[in-house]
């Protein structure tokens, strides 16, 4: 990875997108590939994509697509106290919240907080002690009354996320919030840097798309206008490798072992198929999934629509998901770059995602 590279991975992190607010991460990345794409548009609601055009006009056309928005929460109540409290963006886990420090972006710009922690000295824990309702948690941010909230720019309705910002880890990793799935568009960013630098035969649209976390509504919307040929999914993982998670239940997946690739539900067999063609041929190493009744990804809402688009979902392993503490492994991102950007230049005319019958 460049010097570059990874300064535009961690500005990517470091900018807050909560799902619903994803504005500022997207002007991060679109200002990024901008720098080497043939247009960079986006939607009503602030997906965005980049357009890397093939050499050929009959190729089919793929989308690379990944989700651009983070986890968080959003101010529910203010009190006449100056207590902000809470409810949860997407899939935030409120036993992991107290004694946290927050951004609370509100009006003014940003706002420090802290959600509240009551001392273990005074903390009524007769019986098992339980984890905190969402309800239950409120952020500090120095006000004595309500108006000092105003006065700061805050209102009901502000998002927020954890301060927590990108840091390089032992052994070629990154641990970061929003690794979930910032890293994603970056990666998608890096595989389009390279196609432009050698054009492929088929177009390739590079999508960022918002609200995956509440439902993959950005996925579905630039699908319907987009309307490509093949569409692969970047997301991320469960890394398993950790303690105390059930291989039968779960699956096993490694940090550092390559990417993984889903079979079944929404995964056509041709695009898997492929998939494992390039990374066999571009020796990339190759972990595997299985999907029951639904991904839990974009792909649930891209590979339905219209007549169909034959998808795959390529996964990157990920420790500790939606926590301020995921981990990653770079070799792992630097090898999913590989087996798209290798998906993306085996397309060809002559190509044709269907199940023949």
């Amino acid at each position: 990875m460049t010097k570059d590279a990874k300064k535009f991975l961690f500005e990517l992190l470091e900018t807050p997108s909560p799902t619903g607010f994803e504005s500022p991460g997207q002007k991060c990345w679109a200002g990024y590939v901008r720098g080497f794409s043939d247009a960079v548009e986006s939607d009503a609601y602030g997906t965005a994509w980049a357009t890397v055009k093939g050499s050929d006009e009959s190729a089919p056309v793929v989308m690379l697509e990944s989700h651009a928005d983070e986890i968080g929460y959003i101010v529910k109540y203010i009190d006449e106290n100056g207590y902000l409290f809470i409810d949860r963006v997407g899939g935030s886990d409120a036993a992991t919240g107290r004694g946290r420090r927050v951004r609370i972006l509100g009006d003014k710009g940003e706002v420090s907080g802290v959600i509240g922690n009551t001392a273990i000295h005074i903390r009524d824990r007769k019986g098992e002690e339980k984890a905190p309702q969402i309800h239950e948690l409120y952020v500090d941010v120095g006000a004595a009354k309500a108006e000092e909230v105003a006065e700061l720019g805050i209102r009901v309705g502000h998002p927020l996320v954890y301060k927590d910002s990108a840091e390089e880890f032992a052994n070629g990793r990154i641990v970061s919030r929003a690794l979930d799935n910032r890293v994603g568009g970056f990666i998608i960013a890096q595989a389009l840097e390279e196609l432009a630098n050698d054009r492929p035969t088929a177009t390739v649209y590079g999508v960022n798309a918002v609200q995956e976390e509440i439902g993959g509504y950005g996925a579905k919307m630039v699908t319907h206008r987009l309307m490509p040929d093949i569409a692969v999914v970047l997301d991320v993982t469960h890394a398993t490798d950790t303690p105390g998670i059930e291989k039968t239940k779960h699956g096993a997946v490694k940090l550092g072992a390559g990417p993984t690739v889903t079979h079944g539900t929404c995964n056509h067999p041709k695009v898997v198929e492929r998939l494992m063609e390039v990374a066999e041929k571009g020796e990339i190493p190759l972990q595997h999934e299985s999907s029951s009744r639904y991904s839990g990804t974009d792909t649930d809402q891209i590979y339905h629509v219209q007549q169909g688009i034959p998808s795959g979902l390529v996964s990157l392993p990920l420790r500790y998901m939606h926590s301020i503490i995921e981990v990653v492994d770079l070799q792992d991102v630097e090898r999913v770059v590989d087996l798209l950007v290798g998906f993306v230049r085996s397309v060809s005319s002559g190509d044709k995602f269907a199940v023949e019958i």
